[in-house]
């Protein structure tokens, strides 16, 4: 509550950045492994069914030359598009906060319903706000194609839960990887049962080199609070 927080004379600080790379990193990991069916082929390894190589057997897609849709350019959603470019992918981008100019022109502006009806996989940087909220709902899902798979490392709530377990179960889209939940850390059992969902535990930002660096920026931002000068990343 920023506003309260500032009629204290509390600071309020963050540490923003120094996540961007490590994030899209992880955006990746999910868009292969949901691609390349990961889990379900480790999880079928693990199980001893594995009797051989078979024709048919675990088959996904491909992700090089496909059309990669970003909700949200910002510093993560560039950095998801740059890695896109060495897969040889169009990249199609919808964001109404970001300046086109600011904007590669490899990149290709579109309205959201195209971008969902035209991409093979979505991606979503947007932040939480209540313009965002549920700004995937059971509408857009329907507009995506069924090999469509879609990805979630910003915020649960962006995306209606409910309506993507939906578009799961009925194979309306092929896929979905997510790092983050509508009420964390609940993640709903229908969800928990779907094998066309990879799910993670909110790790986009969980490497060691960048966890530090989160570490070191909160505590610079504390001592310069106590000191009575300006943090480095204050929110208010």
């Amino acid at each position: 509550d920023l506003e309260y927080a500032r009629s204290r004379n509390i600071a309020v600080c963050n540490t923003p950045g120094v996540l961007t790379e490590t994030t899209a990193d992880l955006t990746w990991a999910l868009l292969l492994a949901c691609a390349r069916r990961v889990v379900e082929a480790d999880n079928y390894a693990r199980s001893g069914r594995f009797e051989g190589w078979e024709p048919l057997l675990m088959l996904g897609v491909d992700v090089f030359s496909k059309t990669l849709g970003i909700i949200g350019m910002g510093r993560i959603g560039s950095a998801v598009a740059r890695r896109a470019e060495g897969f040889g992918m169009k990249v199609l981008w919808f964001d109404p906060q970001v300046d086109p100019k600011t904007v590669s022109d490899k990149y290709e502006r579109a309205d959201l319903r195209h971008l969902c009806s035209s991409s093979d996989f979505i991606s979503i940087h947007v932040p939480l706000t209540p313009d965002t909220h549920h700004l995937v709902n059971s509408e857009l899902l329907s507009l995506m194609r069924p090999t469509a798979v879609l990805l979630n490392t910003a915020r649960g709530p962006i995306v209606d839960e409910e309506a993507l377990i939906k578009a799961l179960r009925d194979k309306k889209i092929a896929a979905a990887g997510l790092d983050v939940f509508e009420n964390e850390p609940e993640i709903p059992a229908e969800l928990l049962e779907l094998e066309n969902a990879v799910l993670l535990p909110h790790i986009g930002s969980a490497s060691i080199e960048t966890r530090t660096k989160m570490a070191l920026m909160a505590a610079e931002n504390a001592i310069a609070v106590i000191q009575g000068t300006e943090p480095p990343a204050r929110v208010n």
